[in-house]
């Protein structure tokens, strides 16, 4: 088993299906029943959070994981919060210690900005 990092739109994605399917196969069971109470959670969560479709937040890991900062885990919190100001993209990086350049900063904005 391999583990990954997930974007909000995936994880909204993947339980939209996984509903859909049960639905297929549950018969007479209602919406509210084919989900368990924590995916349900997870998937109200998710349809409320990400504003942006699964392709759209895989291009802009894609291109914001070619910044040399910028990890995995960075990238899904980049497509995940998609940061329109400075202060945004600063928060993400506090934990990680690093400082980043203005025109890096400026990058990152400009990638989320071509996907929202």
């Amino acid at each position: 088993m391999t583990e990954r990092y997930v974007t909000l739109a995936e994880v909204r994605d993947l339980l939209e299906e996984v509903a859909e399917s049960r639905k297929g196969t549950a018969g007479e069971l209602e919406d509210e029943d084919v989900l368990l109470a924590s995916q349900k959670a997870a998937l109200d969560h998710a349809q409320k959070v990400s504003n942006i479709s699964l392709e759209d937040a895989n291009k802009i890991i894609e291109e914001v994981s070619q910044i040399e900062e910028v990890t995995d885990a960075i990238a899904v919190k980049i497509a995940d919060i998609l940061p329109k100001y400075p202060e945004d993209v600063r928060a993400i990086f506090s934990k990680e210690r690093i400082t980043l350049s203005n025109d890096t900063i400026n990058q990152i904005i400009e990638i989320v900005g071509k996907y929202i």
